[in-house]
C-alpha cells in the first residue's frame, strides 16, 4: 500500500539502515545489490496444516505453465517481475487462483496493479478482485492497470485505508466474502499488526486464505512470527523475500 505525502515511509528508512549495517559491520558474503540482512531461529509460532502445503504445491505446480507475458508487456521497465518464477510471486498468485477458484479476491495494497492483475488472470467467470490503496491508482507512476481491467468489474479498485476501524467496518462484507487476501502493503511493522487486530473480528462465509508478501523483510520478521495460526512461509515457491501463507479460519483465536 502505497504511502501518502507527507508520510514518512519507515520501511524504506528500515531496509536502508539495514545495508549499511550490512556493509559497516557484518559485510556482503555475496556481493547483490539486492541482498538485506537476515535473521534466524529455530522453531515457530504457527505450524502448517496439510490444506496449506497442499495448497502451495498445487498453486506452485499450476505456475509452472502460466503465461503472464501480456501483464509483463505493460511495463516499462526491466525486470519483468511477472515472468520471473521462482523469486517473484505473480506466477504464484495467479496459481493459487487456479487452484482456488475464488468468487472474491481482496487485495490490499495495489501499487502498480501487477498483483492485481495476476490474481485476475485465474478467476473463475463471475469473480472479482478487490484491491486497496491509500493512493489513487491511476496516480502511481508506472501503473500497468488501465480502465479496460475495470470493465464488468472483474477488478475494482478502491481508494481506502482498511487500518482505520471505521473504513475497516464499511469494507467488512467485501471481506468477509473472500476466499483469498493478498496483503502487500506498507511493510514497517505497525500497519500489518492494526490490519491483523482487526482482522480478528472477521466471521468469513468461507474457509480464508491470507497470503503475506515481504515476510521475510526485517520489519515483517515479528509481525510473521506473532500469527499462531497454521502457516507457511512459501517464499521458495514464491517471492525470495517471502511469500506466507496463512489459514485464518478455523485457528486457534
Amino acid at each position: 500500500m502505497s504511502r501518502e505525502a507527507g508520510f514518512v515511509d519507515r520501511g524504506a528508512l528500515t531496509d536502508r539502515l539495514s545495508r549499511r549495517l550490512r556493509r559497516w559491520v557484518v559485510g556482503d558474503p555475496i556481493g547483490t545489490p539486492e541482498a538485506q540482512v537476515s535473521y534466524i531461529h529455530a522453531g515457530d509460532s504457527g505450524r502448517p496444516s496439510e490444506r496449506l502445503l497442499r495448497l502451495a504445491l498445487a498453486a506452485a505446480t499450476h505456475a509452472l505453465d502460466e503465461d503472464l507475458s501480456s501483464i509483463s508487456a505493460r511495463m516499462d521497465r526491466e525486470p519483468h517481475w511477472p515472468d520471473i518464477w521462482p523469486g517473484e510471486h505473480y506466477r504464484f498468485l495467479a496459481g493459487l487462483v487456479h487452484e482456488l477458484q475464488p468468487r472474491t479476491v481482496v487485495e490490499i495494497g495495489t501499487y502498480r496493479g501487477l498483483s492485481s492483475l495476476a490474481l485476475a488472470h485465474r478467476l473463475p467467470p463471475l469473480g472479482r478482485v478487490i484491491t486497496f490503496d491509500v493512493a489513487p491508482w491511476r496516480e502511481v507512476g508506472g501503473q500497468a492497470l488501465c480502465d479496460a481491467d475495470l470493465e464488468g468489474g472483474r477488478i475494482v479498485p478502491v481508494r481506502a485505508d482498511l487500518t482505520d476501524p471505521k473504513v475497516f467496518e464499511q469494507h467488512r462484507d467485501s471481506l468477509e466474502q473472500a476466499s483469498l487476501l493478498f496483503i502487500d502493503a506498507a511493510k514497517d511493522g505497525a500497519m500489518e499488526q492494526r490490519l491483523l487486530d482487526l482482522m480478528e473480528t472477521l466471521r468469513c462465509r468461507e474457509p480464508l486464505v491470507v497470503v503475506f508478501d515481504d515476510i521475510r523483510m526485517w520489519n515483517m520478521l515479528g509481525i510473521w512470527h506473532r500469527i499462531t495460526r497454521p502457516k507457511f512461509d512459501a517464499g521458495s515457491l514464491g517471492h525470495w523475500t517471502g511469500t506466507g501463507m496463512v489459514e485464518w479460519v478455523g485457528a486457534e483465536r
